[in-house]
């Protein structure tokens, strides 16, 4: 039985308010490598990766946190923003963390891929070549079309929880 690609990824965030309701801004990652190099619209992601049988969700969300971004996971608690299936076919699990990051000490993982193709040449590229904290509506414009809904559940949490007479 085939179970699927399947990759897991952390969604950091930090609330923003002003009169009228709270919202949020997300951190995410402009995807490194040739293929996305003149890309804005849709080439961006939230940290991520794969992750295979052995490993859980959470573990591996974690580990592509500090694979991508070069820097530990920060201390908090992570909200479960569920899953969505890419048009690839992958399933994607993501999980919200606030917290803040200077992106000043993000240094980003590497891979390598024969560059240009067909050339026998190995070159290495960043992961992911830079990193911005973005609006949901900037974040809309930006991600790869299968990941911006983790951006509408979490906004949708955040306000949800604003409006709760517990909150």
């Amino acid at each position: 039985m085939s179970t699927g690609r399947r990759s897991a990824g952390l969604l950091l965030f930090r609330v923003t308010a002003d009169a009228d309701e709270r919202d949020v801004e997300v951190l995410i990652g402009h995807m490194g490598g040739p293929f996305w190099a003149g890309r804005e619209a849709a080439a961006w992601s939230v940290p991520k990766g794969e992750y295979g049988p052995d490993e859980g969700a959470e573990a591996a969300a974690r580990r592509e946190f500090t694979e991508e971004l070069g820097v530990p996971v920060p201390p908090g608690e992570w909200i479960a923003l569920g899953e969505a299936r890419q048009r690839s076919g992958k399933t994607v699990t993501v999980w919200a963390l606030e917290a803040e990051l200077d992106l000043g000490s993000v240094v980003p993982g590497t891979f390598t891929m024969e560059w240009p193709r067909g050339s026998g040449v190995q070159q290495e590229f960043p992961e992911m070549d830079r990193f911005a904290w973005c609006t949901p509506e900037q974040a809309a414009e930006r991600l790869i079309a299968g990941q911006r809904v983790f951006v509408d559940r979490l906004r949708a949490q955040v306000r949800g929880a604003a409006a709760s007479p517990d909150a």
